[in-house]
């Protein structure tokens, strides 16, 4: 029927995405699917694509049941999967991100954790979805643009996005990468560009202008990521840093990453990448536009690791020989 596909003549399909009645809501999901995944369709208008997006809102709003609400969060996500062009893919994307910071503070507490269940299996897909496409720089740009525009969750300058949704994005991102890594259907996919990747949370950091979000990228993403680096290659690791061992190793992501080109660098080893991570905090700090009690702590973050990799190298009896026979010789 016309009424169930999206048709500017017709009924919008946002109407039955939000309708009262399962079997409804469960058409209309399948509806959507197969409507974008058409590949002989143009692509929708941006309004239109908002209408479908606040309608996938409120259709997982009306789901009530745990199992019922995680077979309906994989569903929706892997939507992205089932369209075939990434351009398609991306718009449903975005649609998702501004339909859920729009009306995030309107979750009430009994709904809060299936949300933060749907945006994990969207992280998880957009991931799927830039494997799909080789780490493409243009597909991985936009999806960078698309966290970061204005309504992106990790936009530094719109005051409607909620904290609470950039903190979560800050403590499933890696995870929810070094998962999509480890279930790749490529034999041999190409490296996720790590440096790439973590652009939208060091832009945030740098001019965020509320200190416990950048207290929380820190402590939740950027703080396991360079752990999970060192316990691959530092076996004599300073005290200091062995209490802050995380239990997350990411160990998918710690061998199959490069800095910014797939393509060309291949796969980088993980003291390499911890290194790289190092480098970019640096000169994230050093940017003009960075806030000034921002580039504080990112330099003090910068500085207390490399003073750890300094003890690091130290500490191995073969970086230290040189230094040792100087000290023996007097000179």
């Amino acid at each position: 029927m016309a009424s169930d596909t999206p048709s500017t003549s017709g009924p919008p399909l946002g109407k039955f995405l939000a309708s009262t009645d399962k079997k409804t809501r469960d058409k209309a999901i399948k509806n959507l699917a197969a409507f974008l995944s058409d590949p002989s369709r143009d692509a929708l208008p941006k309004s239109e694509m908002a209408k479908l997006s606040k309608g996938v809102f409120y259709c997982f709003w009306m789901s009530d049941k745990p199992l019922v609400q995680q077979a309906l969060a994989t569903e929706i996500a892997d939507i992205l999967l089932a369209i075939t062009s990434a351009s398609v893919s991306l718009a449903f994307l975005r649609g998702f991100w501004e339909s859920t910071v729009k009306e995030w503070n309107l979750i009430d507490r009994l709904r809060i954790d299936k949300y933060y269940m749907l945006v994990r299996r969207f992280v998880n897909a957009s991931f799927r979805l830039l494997i799909r496409e080789g780490w493409d720089a243009s597909v991985v740009n936009e999806y960078n643009a698309i966290l970061t525009d204005r309504g992106g969750p990790l936009c530094c300058d719109d005051s409607r996005v909620p904290t609470s949704l950039a903190y979560h994005l800050a403590d499933i991102y890696l995870e929810e990468l070094d998962k999509a890594l480890g279930s790749s259907p490529v034999d041999a996919p190409l490296p996720a560009p790590l440096s790439t990747l973590l652009a939208p949370f060091l832009a945030l950091s740098a001019r965020t202008s509320t200190a416990i979000t950048l207290q929380r990228i820190q402590s939740a993403l950027l703080e396991p990521l360079v752990t999970a680096l060192s316990t691959r290659h530092e076996s004599n690791e300073p005290s200091r840093k062995r209490r802050r061992l995380s239990t997350r190793e990411y160990s998918n992501l710690a061998v199959n990453a490069c800095e910014t080109d797939p393509s060309k660098e291949g796969t980088i080893s993980p003291s390499v990448l911890r290194k790289a991570v190092f480098k970019q905090v640096f000169e994230v700090a050093s940017e003009p536009d960075t806030r000034d009690a921002n580039r504080r702590k990112l330099y003090a973050f910068w500085k207390e690791h490399m003073e750890e990799e300094e003890e690091g190298s130290n500490s191995n009896p073969v970086a230290g020989s040189k230094s040792g026979k100087r000290s023996l010789d007097g000179s």
